[in-house]
């Protein structure tokens, strides 16, 4: 058996176990390495900023991981939630570049986790105006600063 589907299959279980009615499998759409509950309950999984979707990710992929060290980590999402927070951030993303692009000065996100980060600055790296950096520092949440890339 894969890892994801034992991820899929801890994760099933969990959520029997803490009485949550929810269908969970593999997200055909991502990588392979992602899982999509669908549930009439999705907030109270969620919680109110992700917190609670994130401590489920983090426990189903300790459990996996303990069970075979070199496994994939494992991407949960609740009702798309992710997706569309995702989807959302690189809009804000596109609207500072645009800024950026037109005031010529430089602009900063919202503290981000490290995720978020590398997802907008894959999302730049070939933007043929703009770059982005973040601070190298040990903070969780740190700030990008999109600026006009030097002609």
């Amino acid at each position: 058996m894969e890892t994801n589907e034992i991820a899929r299959e801890v994760l099933d279980t969990m959520l029997g176990y803490l009485g949550f009615v929810a269908e969970v499998e593999l997200d055909s759409q991502r990588d392979g390495n992602s899982i999509q509950v669908l549930t009439g309950e999705p907030d109270l999984l969620i919680g109110s900023r992700g917190e609670r979707l994130d401590d489920i990710q983090y426990l189903v992929n300790r459990i996996v991981q303990n069970q075979y060290r070199d496994a994939p980590r494992i991407r949960v999402d609740i009702d798309h939630h992710r997706e569309v927070q995702e989807q959302n951030l690189l809009e804000e993303a596109e609207h500072l570049a645009e800024r950026v692009v037109h005031s010529g000065e430089p602009a900063k996100m919202p503290p981000l986790n490290s995720y978020h980060r590398r997802l907008i600055h894959n999302h730049f790296t070939d933007h043929p105006r703009v770059k982005t950096w973040s601070p190298s520092d040990s903070a969780r949440l740190k700030r990008i600063t999109f600026s006009l890339k030097d002609d």
